[in-house]
């Protein structure tokens, strides 16, 4: 796939957070990493500069927003003021996991809508479009004033677990949606591998990171149980309802997600919760301190790469789940 073309206008770049993804990024399009130079000053003021030219070319800033996430942000604003000073031809910002993604709306008084807030700043600051994957809702893309690309794992889970059940098992599977509002993501998981859908009911206890599951909608007696969601952050949710899918009488769970925040108590709950594999992405890095035996991480590179690709030479980038 090498191409002097791309090789010669294409650039991409990476923060601080996930450089090993943007590696592996690079790879997947047979061109060098860019290089930039970032650091923090004893002050904790962020300084970028990048060491090579950039004028008129077409620039991908690859930074999801991982712990310390305020950091992480304001680290790509400064990226991406920083390659417009420089003349780039164009900037798009590569996010794969967009922080912030809950607070999408005015659900409680006097509260922000902070999804909104982190748009306008990368539009701001001079961001031409946005490349990221599976939003917690859909309603942010139409937060943003430039075109937004949002990729999804899906496709890439749902391969994993046709393969790994394969078709001795797999009719014995039912996805199992976290909650009511992520049903049509489990929905399409279920679509992928042709197996049934069930839905937990759950409530969440203020804005305590705390959920109780109370119901489940679907048959999982018997069944191999699969919860497919798009994060897992404390895991509170996720143990939830692998609780709840046993207490209903499923002999196994699986689970997968595509963002793997894993922050607070999540390690020590997923030690101690029945889920027999938990399949998650790289789109935030997991340490080596969090790899659970259990858990297993599939590389969004290549879908990333492709999309960049697609971007950068004008070809459909939907086209890209139409071929799946």
């Amino acid at each position: 796939m090498k191409n002097s073309f791309l090789d010669h206008e294409l650039k991409v770049f990476s923060g601080r957070a996930h450089p090993a993804l943007a590696q592996a990024i690079c790879n997947y399009l047979e061109i060098p990493l860019g290089e930039a130079d970032i650091f923090e000053f004893s002050n904790e003021n962020l300084f970028v500069r990048y060491l090579e030219n950039i004028r008129e070319r077409d620039v991908f800033l690859v930074q999801p927003f991982v712990s310390p996430v305020n950091t992480r942000i304001m680290e790509l604003l400064i990226m991406i003021d920083a390659a417009k000073r420089a003349s780039a031809g164009r900037i798009t910002a590569v996010v794969p996991y967009y922080a912030y993604g809950r607070s999408d709306k005015k659900d409680q008084p006097r509260v922000p809508i902070t999804a909104r807030l982190i748009a306008n700043f990368l539009e701001v600051a001079g961001a031409d479009r946005l490349l990221t994957v599976d939003l917690h809702a859909g309603q942010i893309q139409g937060f943003f004033n430039v075109p937004v690309d949002e990729l999804t794992a899906l496709a890439i889970l749902a391969r994993y677990f046709r393969e790994s059940f394969g078709p001795e098992r797999l009719p014995e599977v039912t996805v199992v949606a976290t909650d009511v509002g992520d049903a049509k993501r489990a929905r399409r998981v279920a679509d992928r591998l042709g197996v049934p859908l069930a839905i937990v009911e759950k409530r969440r206890i203020g804005n305590l990171e705390r959920v109780e599951a109370v119901n489940i909608i679907g048959e999982v007696k018997g069944r191999i149980a699969l919860i497919v969601d798009d994060e897992v952050d404390t895991a509170g949710t996720l143990v939830a309802t692998a609780e709840i899918v046993l207490r209903h009488g499923a002999r196994e769970v699986y689970a997968c997600c595509t963002h793997p925040v894993l922050s607070g108590p999540a390690v020590q709950r997923l030690e101690r919760a029945p889920i027999r594999e938990l399949v998650v992405t790289d789109t935030i890095p997991v340490p080596p301190e969090k790899r659970l035996p259990n858990i297993t991480v599939l590389s969004v590179a290549p879908l990333l790469g492709e999309a960049i690709r697609r971007i950068h030479t004008g070809q459909s980038v939907g086209a890209l789940f139409d071929e799946d």
